[in-house]
C-alpha cells in the first residue's frame, strides 16, 4: 500500500538487469514478453480509478542507447504510468544485450520481478512459462494465514532521528542514484554483515535498519508477482558484532515480525492526493534536518542461477537488482547472489558529491564481505614486461638464423645443427601450406621422441596451424577420436605408425619421412607469423564427462611462459636439456621451446623411460639439465648414482614428496637446482615454481609449488567463493596471460571450469586445494574431487568407468582411486555389476585396446551390488579392497598348482612385497604385478631392484631386454625365469 501512496517516479520502481553475451533481437524479446506477460497477468495491471485492472496489454519493450552508461541512462529515471504503463522492459542491442526490467513497486517487488523475468527468458529458450496467476495482495496473504495467537504487534512508528550515510542532500533533488559493485562468494548472513559495518562505520557503531521479508516464505506454493514484501526494522547496538546482529534478525524472523500492521486504518482511509503531499513533505523535511527513519534499507534476493537467464546465442554473466527510494529514507542497498559472487548495488536521491560517496558505501560493504587482506595476497604481483612481442616462430627463426651450425639435437640419430632443423621445418612448413593448412587448422603429430618429431611440431607452427600431439602408445581407438573431435583433416605421421589403422581413416596421413628432406622448401618460402590469439597447440586430457578435453593453448599463453620459463629456470645457450616426456604430455614443452629459443640443445631419448635408460641419459648423455615427473625422478633416486655436471632438475606432473626431493639433491650434489613447478595444462605447462631447500622444506611430506609466473596469478577460494584467509585452504582459481582459450568444442564446460571473477577476472578453476604458507608460498595438498594424477598424468575416474561400461557384459562400472600401504601415490581400481559371465582380465584387454595404458585400472572387480550413501551416492569407501585376500586361494583361476619357490623367486618376492607395500607371505609364484595394485612406475622400480640385488651388472642388460614378455606376463614366477636366464 505504501507505494500507491508514493506514486510512481523513478525511486518508487523496482528494477533487475541482466547483462550477457551473444545476441539478443527486439523481436525475439517482444514476443517473449507477450507470453510471459500472459501468464502472468499481474505484470499488466493499470490502475483504473481506486482499482488495479488487467489491461490485457503486455509490457512495452524498448530499446535504449546506453553510451554514457547504463545507470547513467535517463530511461531509467523515466516515471512509469499508473494508468497505462506500470512495468517495461529494455534492451540495450550489440554484441554484449543487456536487458532491464521495470516495474511499478506497487504491483510487484524484487523477487516477483525476478520470477518473470525468468519467465520471459524460459520463453525465449522455447520452453512454456511457469506463470503466476494469484491475484493476492500482502494483506489478503496475510490475513488468509493461520497463524495461532494472531498477528505479532504492530512495529514502533520510526522517527526521523539518523544522520544519512551519503551526507546532505538537497530538499527537492530529484533523480535516483545508482551505483554497483560484485564481491566473490557466497555470504551467509550478509545482511547481518552489512549492517553491522555501515553501523560502525556511519553511526557511531549503532543504528536502525529496514530489512524486507518476502511473505511468500509462508506460502511457498504460492506463484505471485505481486509486491509481497514487508520491512522488519533491525537495531544494531554498540559493541554488536554482525554474529549478534544476525540473531536479532532470526529471533524476528521466528516470531514473523513482518506481519505486524504496518498502518492504522484511518491512514489506510486517507485520499491519495493527501498521502502523496504528506509523504513529499516527510521527504522535503527529512532532507532539510539531514533526520532519517533509519541508516539504510538493506535487502537479500537470495541466489539465482545465471542459466535461468540465458536463452539461444544470449549467455547471461551478471544478474543485479536496481533498488527503490522513499519519503524520509536514507539510501537501499540490494544484495543478490549468481555465478559464484554477489552483486551489491545501492539507491539514494541524487545529487551533487553523492556518487564519490556511495562508492565509499561500497567500499564499507566490500570490505565486510571479503577483506582486502583476503583478496590482495602479495604473491600475485607478477606484473612484468616481456623482452619481446614475439611469437615462438620468430624467435626460434631468429635463433637459427643466430647459430645455424649449433647443435639444436642429439641423440641416437646424431646431431642436427640448427640450421638443419630448420631447413626440415620448412619443407613440412611447405608441405602443409600446398594443402592449405593454415592459422585455425589442428594438424595431428604421431611419432615418437625423434628429430622427425621434431621438425614437424616447428613445421606445423611455421605454416601458422596449431598441432595435436599423439601418443604412438595409445591404442588406435583412442587416437582416431581425438583427430575427429579435434577436426583434424591431416595428421603428420612418422613411421612405421603409418600403417596403423587410426591413420587410415578420418584424416589423411602425411608419412614424415617422405617430408622432411633437405633444401624441398621453396627458397622464398616465409614463415607464417602467428597473431597473439592464434592456436599453437591442443592437447587432450582426461574428461569427468567420459569425454577426453582438447584444451587450446594460443601464441600468447605459451611465449609468456618461454620467457618466464627461462628466466626462471636459467635456461641458456649451454643447456642440454634431454627429452624424456611423451609429446602428448604438456610438459615435453619445457624440453622443446625452452632449450631450442635460447639456442640450447634438445637430448632426444626415443625409448620410454626405465632404469637402463635413465642411467644411460645420467652417464652417457651429456646432459646438464632435466624435465620429469616426480614417479622418475623416484626411479633414478632408487639408482646407485652421482651424476656430476646437473644445474637443474625441474620436477612437475604430480606432488613431489620431500623425501623424494631431498634424495635428489643429494644423488645431483648441492649445486644443482632441485625446482617443482606446478600448472595444469589449461595454464600452459607451469605457473608456479619453488627451489627445493632441504632445511627450509624438511619439515613438510610435500614440497611447495612456490610464487606465480609472470603475468600469472594464483587465488585461494572456499566452497562458497569467497576468499580465503591467509593460511587457510581453498581451491585454487589461476588467472592471467597464460590462461588457455578454453576447450575445443566444448562451450558449456568452458562455463563451468573458465570463470570470470568478481572484478571481470577471467580464472581457470583447477580442483586442486591449496593454502599460503607462513613463508609466503604455496603448498598444494590435495583435490576436492575425484580426479588423481597417475605418472603425471590427469585422469578423470568417470572417463574409465563409462570406457568400462561400453563393454556387452558391464550394466554398470565405478572408478576410484585409492592409495596403497608402502605406495606413494594412488592407483586407479575398477569395480563392475555385470549382466554376463566375464573375467577381470578381459575387462582389462578391453579398456587397453581404448584407453592409455596409465588410465588402465590395476584391478578390476566384479562386484554383486554396490553400495551408496544416504544421499544415493556410490560410497567409495565401502567398496571392497580388491587386496583384502592375497591368499593362495586369491590366485587366477585355471593356473597350475603352485610349487614351492626357488631362491630366485623368493628374492623377486622380496622385492615385489617392499615395492608393493604387500605381505611377503601372500606373494606366490602366480601372483601378479598387476593385480595386486602395481602401475608401470612401480613395475620400473621392482625391475630396477631385481637388477641391482639379483643380477650383476653385465646381466642386467639382457635381462630388461625381456620387457616385452615382463609386460605381457607380470608373475613373480615369469620374472624369475627371465633373471634366471639373465644369470645362466
Amino acid at each position: 500500500m505504501e507505494w500507491v501512496f508514493l506514486g510512481m517516479g523513478p525511486g518508487h520502481c523496482v528494477a533487475h538487469v541482466v547483462e550477457g553475451e551473444g545476441s539478443l533481437t527486439v523481436d525475439q524479446l517482444t514476443r517473449a514478453v507477450e507470453v510471459a506477460a500472459q501468464a502472468s497477468p499481474g505484470m499488466r495491471l493499470v490502475r483504473q480509478g481506486k482499482r488495479w485492472m488487467d489491461r490485457g496489454t503486455a509490457p512495452s519493450v524498448v530499446v535504449l542507447d546506453a553510451a554514457g552508461g547504463l545507470l547513467n541512462s535517463p530511461a531509467l529515471q523515466r516515471p512509469l504510468d499508473a494508468n497505462s504503463r506500470t512495468c517495461e522492459v529494455l534492451l540495450v542491442p550489440g554484441t554484449r544485450p543487456t536487458v532491464v526490467f521495470r516495474a511499478f513497486h506497487g504491483i510487484t517487488d524484487g523477487r516477483g520481478l525476478l520470477q518473470w523475468a525468468a519467465d520471459v527468458f524460459r520463453v525465449l529458450r522455447g520452453e512454456e512459462p511457469l506463470g503466476a496467476d494469484s491475484r493476492l495482495n500482502d494483506g489478503e496473504l496475510i490475513q488468509g494465514l493461520d497463524r495461532p495467537g494472531g498477528l505479532p504487534p504492530a512495529q514502533p512508528n520510526p522517527k526521523l532521528e539518523w544522520p544519512p550515510l551519503l551526507g546532505s542532500r538537497s530538499p527537492g533533488s530529484s533523480g535516483v542514484l545508482w551505483r554497483r559493485r560484485a564481491v566473490d562468494g557466497r555470504h551467509p548472513a550478509a545482511t547481518a554483515k552489512v549492517a553491522a559495518a555501515l553501523a560502525r562505520t556511519y553511526g557511531s557503531g549503532r543504528g536502525r535498519f529496514f530489512v524486507p521479508v518476502d511473505l511468500r516464505r509462508h506460502r511457498p506454493e504460492l506463484r505471485s508477482t505481486a509486491s509481497l514484501a514487508r520491512a522488519v526494522q533491525l537495531r544494531v547496538e554498540v559493541g554488536d558484532g554482525w554474529q549478534e546482529v544476525q540473531q536479532r534478525l532470526l529471533t524476528l524472523l521466528a516470531t514473523d515480525a513482518e506481519l505486524a500492521p504496518q498502518f492504522a486504518d484511518s491512514i489506510l482511509r486517507t485520499p491519495l492526493p493527501v498521502m502523496r503531499l504528506v509523504n513529499a513533505g516527510i521527504d522535503y523535511f527529512a532532507a532539510k534536518k539531514n533526520q532519517y527513519n533509519s541508516l539504510a534499507y538493506v535487502s537479500h534476493l537470495g541466489n539465482v542461477a545465471l542459466a535461468d537467464f540465458c536463452a539461444g546465442d544470449f549467455q547471461a554473466n551478471a544478474v543485479y537488482p536496481l533498488g527503490t527510494t522513499g519519503p524520509g529514507g536514507p539510501l537501499e542497498v540490494n544484495l543478490l547472489e549468481s555465478a559464484g559472487r554477489t552483486e551489491i548495488t545501492v539507491a539514494w536521491h541524487n545529487g551533487p558529491g553523492l556518487a564519490k560517496r556511495a562508492e565509499a558505501v561500497l567500499d564499507t560493504i566490500e570490505e565486510a564481505l571479503c577483506p582486502r587482506e583476503h583478496r590482495n595476497w602479495a604473491g600475485n604481483r607478477t606484473e612484468r614486461p616481456l623482452p619481446s612481442q614475439r611469437s615462438v616462430v620468430e624467435l626460434f627463426r631468429e635463433q637459427v638464423e643466430r647459430t645455424p651450425e649449433r647443435i639444436a639435437l642429439s641423440g641416437p640419430e646424431g646431431e642436427v645443427s640448427y640450421a638443419q632443423l630448420s631447413r626440415r621445418a620448412d619443407a613440412i612448413a611447405a608441405a602443409l601450406r600446398e594443402r592449405g593448412v593454415g592459422p585455425g587448422d589442428v594438424v595431428g603429430l604421431l611419432a615418437g621422441r625423434t628429430v622427425a618429431a621434431m621438425a614437424a611440431l616447428w613445421g606445423v607452427l611455421r605454416a601458422g596451424a596449431c598441432y595435436l600431439p599423439l601418443d604412438t602408445r595409445h591404442p588406435d581407438a583412442r587416437i582416431s577420436d581425438l583427430l575427429t573431435d579435434a577436426g583434424s583433416t591431416y595428421c603428420l605421421v612418422e613411421k612405421p605408425y603409418d600403417t596403423r589403422e587410426c591413420v587410415q581413416s578420418g584424416c589423411k596421413p602425411l608419412i614424415l619421412d617422405d617430408l622432411a628432406v633437405d633444401g624441398a622448401a621453396p627458397k622464398d618460402w616465409q614463415d607464417v607469423v602467428p597473431a597473439p590469439e592464434d592456436l599453437a597447440y591442443v592437447i587432450y586430457t582426461s574428461g569427468s564427462t567420459g569425454r577426453p578435453k582438447g584444451v587450446q593453448i594460443e601464441h600468447r599463453n605459451l611465449v609468456n611462459y618461454v620467457h618466464w620459463g627461462t628466466r626462471a629456470f636459467d635456461v641458456d645457450a649451454d643447456t642440454r636439456l634431454p627429452l624424456v616426456t611423451s609429446p602428448s604430455f604438456d610438459v615435453t614443452g619445457t624440453s622443446v621451446f625452452l632449450p631450442l629459443l635460447a639456442g640450447g640443445q634438445v637430448i632426444l631419448m626415443p625409448e620410454d623411460p626405465n632404469h637402463l635408460s635413465l642411467r644411460r641419459l645420467l652417464e652417457e648423455s651429456g646432459a646438464n639439465a632435466l624435465n620429469l615427473t616426480p614417479s622418475h625422478l623416484d626411479l633414478i633416486g632408487q639408482l646407485d648414482l652421482s651424476p656430476t655436471g646437473y644445474r637443474t632438475v625441474l620436477v612437475i606432473g604430480e606432488q613431489l614428496r620431500v623425501e623424494v626431493a631431498a634424495r635428489a639433491q643429494q644423488m645431483f650434489g648441492p649445486d644443482c637446482r632441485i625446482i617443482n613447478e606446478y600448472g595444469p595444462t589449461e595454464a600452459t605447462i607451469g605457473c608456479t615454481a619453488h627451489t627445493f631447500d632441504a632445511e627450509l622444506d624438511g619439515g613438510s611430506a610435500v614440497v611447495p609449488i612456490g610464487l606465480p609466473a609472470d603475468n600469472t596469478t594464483v587465488h585461494l577460494l572456499d566452497a562458497d567463493g569467497r576468499f580465503v584467509a591467509p593460511g587457510e585452504t581453498g581451491e585454487m582459481y589461476l588467472g592471467g596471460v597464460q590462461l588457455a582459450r578454453g576447450y575445443l568444442g566444448r562451450p558449456e564446460l568452458n562455463r563451468e571450469r573458465f570463470v570470470h571473477l568478481a572484478d571481470g577476472s577471467r580464472v581457470y578453476r583447477t580442483g586442486d586445494l591449496a593454502r599460503v604458507l607462513p613463508s609466503g608460498e604455496i603448498e598444494c595438498v590435495g583435490r576436492i574431487d575425484d580426479q588423481v594424477k597417475v605418472r603425471g598424468h590427469r585422469v578423470e575416474p568417470a572417463e574409465v568407468a563409462q570406457a568400462l561400461e561400453e563393454h556387452r557384459a558391464v550394466d554398470r562400472a565405478v572408478v576410484v582411486a585409492r592409495s596403497r600401504a608402502g605406495q606413494s601415490g594412488k592407483a586407479l581400481y575398477g569395480y563392475a555389476l555385470t549382466n554376463s559371465a566375464v573375467t577381470s582380465e578381459e575387462l582389462t584387454e578391453h579398456l587397453a585396446a581404448v584407453l592409455p595404458s596409465y588410465m588402465v585400472p590395476a584391478a578390476i572387480m566384479m562386484v554383486a551390488e554396490l553400495p551408496y550413501t544416504v544421499s544415493g551416492k556410490v560410497d567409495t569407501k565401502a567398496l571392497p579392497d580388491p587386496f583384502a585376500d592375497e591368499s593362495p586361494s586369491a590366485a587366477p583361476t585355471g593356473t597350475a598348482p603352485l610349487t614351492p619357490m626357488d631362491p630366485i623367486e623368493e628374492a623377486v618376492a622380496d622385492i615385489w612385497a617392499r615395492t608393493l607395500g604387500a605381505e611377503r607371505s601372500r606373494l606366490e609364484a602366480q601372483s601378479d604385478f598387476h593385480h595386486l595394485g602395481g602401475d608401470s612406475v612401480s613395475l620400473l622400480s621392482m625391475l630396477a631392484a631385481v637388477c641391482r640385488e639379483v643380477l650383476t651388472p653385465a646381466q642386467e642388460a639382457a635381462f630388461m631386454a625381456e620387457l616385452p614378455k615382463i609386460l605381457a606376463e607380470p608373475t613373480v614366477e615369469r620374472v624369475a625365469a627371465l633373471a634366471r636366464d639373465a644369470r645362466g
